[in-house]
C-alpha cells in the first residue's frame, strides 16, 4: 500500500486568468481566497456585492468561459463561494466588464434601466450578470433537459453570434439577432438570485425585453487567443503548488496518495461555506475539476457513467434526457449558479443528510465507483455511508465514478417520481427529500427502491417501506400501510427547516400524493400551473 503522509505546506501559487481580453496575473493568492475577496480586494470591483456569503442571494455572480473544443462555454456562477484558484486559466466576466467603451449599455443593463428592474440596486450587478449569460445563449438545453441553459455559450469563431477582436479592451459587438426569451427561460436563468424589494416583475420583464434590444456578443475570438497562451502554464499538475490542478486521473491519483489531508474540492458550493461561514482555511487544496476523465459522461448499453466532476447542470440534464419526469425536480436543485458550479461527484462524496441527488440515486440504484493507485471498488451509494457526513472513502481514495442504471422502457407504470419540500420553492435546502419507483407485475408491485434525505444523518434507502410494498396489490389499502411503515421507519430531528413530526407527516403524504398522481390526478402538482408571459 502506498504510503499516507502530509505534504510540507507550499507556497500559494500565482493565480491567472482572462478579463476583458487581457491576462490578469496575481501572486501570492492563498488556496483558501475566494474570487469574491478577490475581485473586491485585490481588483477594487465592488460592483460584485457580498450579500448571503454562501450561494443563496446570488448578488455575487458573475459570468466564468472555459474553452471546450474551440468555443467558449460561459457559465453564471457565485464568486462567493468559489475558490480564486479555481479561475485559474479560464475567462471572467463581472458587471463592470459588459458596457461599450463609449458607455453604451449592454442589453442585459439597458433592459434593467428601461423596465426599471433596479429598486435598491443591491442585488442588481447579480440580477445583470444572469441575464447576460442567458443573454449570450438563450436558445441552448438547461440543466433541466428543456429550458434554455443561462451561461453557455457554444459558437465556433467565425460563427453567426461570433466577434472579431475589437481592441486592447477586448469589448462587446454586435452578432446575430437572438430569439426570443420567454418568461419560463427568464425564471429558469434567474433561479439563483433574490430581490431584497421583491422586485421580481420588471427584472422578468428586463429579462424578455434584453432580446429586442441591438444585438451584442462576446470577442470570444480574443479570448480563445488568450487562454492558449495559458495553457502551456498549467500543462503540468504542480506538484509543488499549494493548489493543484491536476489534469489527468492518473495525476489526481498520485497527487492523493502522496498528500491525504490536502482539502479535495471541485465545484465548491459546500466547501465555500466553511470557508466563508466557519472562517476554516487549507494550507493544501486538490482542485479535481479540471481531471478530463471525470467531466465525461459515458453512454453505456445499461447504464450512464458521470464523471465526479461532471457539473450538476450537465448531469441533471444527461438525467432528464433519459428520465424527462426528471425534469422539474431537476431545476429545483439549487439555483441555476449553483448547479453550473457544483459537481455531481462533489455532492455525493460530501454527504450531506438533505443533499437532493442522493435520494434520487438511491432509487435509481447507482454505485459508486472509488478509485486509488491500489485499484477500485464499486459499491452501491446507499451503502457508501456510515454517518454523519461520513462516508467509507478510505484516506488515499476519490470518488471517481457514478453508474446510474438507463430507464428501461419496457418499465411499467407508475414509475419513477421525486418530490423536495423546502420552505423556499427556488434555491434552497430540502427539509425532506423523498425519490420513489415503483413498477407494477401484474398489478403487483414487481419492484420498488425509495430514496430518503433529510430524516437520518446520512441520505438513507427505505428498506422497510420497500418490504410493505413488494408483491403486493397496487391499491389504496397497501398505500396506507405502506405510509404507516414510512412514517415508522425514520426517526428525523428537529431543525431550522422542520420538525421531527413534520417530517414524518409529510413523508406519509408525499407517498400519498404518488400514489393518487398513479391514479391520474394532476391538480395537486404545481407542473400543472404555469404564468402566462404577458403576466
Amino acid at each position: 500500500m502506498t504510503a499516507m503522509h502530509a505534504a510540507p505546506t507550499p507556497s500559494s501559487p500565482t493565480l491567472r486568468f482572462i478579463r476583458r481580453g487581457e491576462i490578469v496575473s496575481l501572486v501570492n493568492v492563498a488556496p483558501s481566497r475566494t474570487l469574491l475577496q478577490v475581485l473586491r480586494e485585490d481588483l477594487g470591483c465592488t460592483g460584485t456585492k457580498e450579500g448571503c456569503a454562501e450561494g443563496d442571494c446570488g448578488a455575487c455572480t458573475v459570468v466564468v468561459g472555459e474553452a471546450e473544443g474551440g468555443r467558449i462555454r460561459l457559465r453564471a456562477v457565485n464568486s462567493c463561494i468559489k475558490l480564486a484558484h479555481s479561475l485559474n486559466g479560464l475567462a471572467l466576466w463581472t458587471v463592470e466588464d459588459l458596457a461599450a467603451k463609449d458607455g453604451t449599455l449592454h442589453p442585459a443593463q439597458q433592459a434593467m434601466v428601461d423596465c426599471h428592474g433596479s429598486q435598491c440596486g443591491f442585488c442588481t450587478p447579480g440580477f445583470v450578470m444572469s441575464l447576460f449569460a442567458l443573454y449570450q445563449a438563450p436558445t441552448l438545453p438547461t440543466a433541466s433537459g428543456s429550458l434554455p441553459l443561462a451561461g453557455a455559450l457554444r459558437l465556433r469563431p467565425g460563427e453567426a453570434g461570433s466577434a472579431a477582436p475589437t481592441g486592447e479592451s477586448g469589448a462587446l459587438r454586435p452578432s446575430a439577432k437572438r430569439n426570443p426569451i420567454t418568461r419560463a427561460m427568464a425564471q429558469e436563468a434567474l433561479s439563483g438570485n433574490l430581490c431584497r424589494c421583491t422586485g421580481y416583475q420588471p427584472i422578468l420583464k428586463a429579462a424578455q425585453a434584453m432580446a429586442a434590444l441591438p444585438p451584442v456578443a462576446i470577442d470570444e475570438t480574443r479570448s480563445l487567443q488568450k487562454m492558449d497562451l495559458l495553457t502551456p502554464v498549467f500543462a503540468d499538475f504542480q506538484p509543488d503548488s499549494a493548489y493543484k490542478l491536476p489534469r489527468t486521473l492518473a495525476q489526481l491519483l498520485a497527487l492523493r496518495a502522496a498528500d491525504t489531508e490536502a482539502q479535495l474540492v471541485a465545484g465548491c458550493t459546500d466547501v465555500g461555506l466553511w470557508v466563508t461561514k466557519q472562517q476554516r482555511e487549507f494550507e493544501r487544496v486538490i482542485d479535481l475539476s479540471r481531471v478530463a476523465e471525470l467531466r465525461r459522461i459515458e453512454e453505456h448499453p445499461q447504464h450512464v457513467a458521470f464523471g465526479a466532476a461532471v457539473t450538476l447542470a450537465d448531469a441533471y440534464a444527461a438525467l432528464v434526457r433519459d428520465r424527462p419526469q426528471l425534469q422539474a425536480f431537476a431545476a429545483r436543485f439549487a439555483g441555476l449558479p449553483v448547479r453550473n458550479a457544483g459537481t455531481l461527484g462533489g455532492n455525493v462524496a460530501n454527504g450531506s443528510p438533505i443533499g437532493d441527488s442522493m435520494p434520487q440515486l438511491i432509487a435509481l440504484r447507482a454505485s459508486l465507483v472509488l478509485m486509488s493507485l491500489r485499484g477500485h471498488r464499486e459499491l452501491a451509494i446507499e451503502d457508501f455511508y456510515t454517518g454523519y457526513r461520513q462516508t467509507l472513502l478510505a484516506a488515499d481514495e476519490v470518488l471517481a465514478w457514478i453508474r446510474v442504471p438507463k430507464a428501461d422502457p419496457q418499465a411499467s407504470d407508475p414509475g419513477l417520481q421525486i418530490y423536495k419540500i423546502s420552505k423556499r420553492f427556488d434555491d434552497d435546502s430540502s427539509a425532506v427529500c423523498l425519490a420513489i419507483d415503483v413498477q407494477l407485475d401484474d398489478g403487483r408491485v414487481g419492484r420498488v427502491s425509495i430514496g430518503v434525505g433529510g430524516v437520518a444523518a446520512t441520505p438513507v434507502r427505505a428498506r422497510q417501506t420497500e418490504a410493505a410494498l413488494l408483491g403486493q396489490p397496487w391499491t389504496e389499502a397497501t398505500l396506507r400501510h405502506a405510509i404507516t411503515a414510512l412514517r415508522a421507519e425514520f426517526t428525523p430531528l428537529s431543525d431550522m427547516r422542520a420538525s421531527s413530526a413534520y417530517r414524518r407527516e409529510v413523508l406519509g403524504n408525499l407517498l400519498q400524493r404518488y400514489w393518487l398522481e398513479s391514479e391520474g390526478m394532476q391538480q395537486i402538482n404545481l407542473q400543472s400551473f404555469s404564468l402566462p408571459d404577458s403576466v
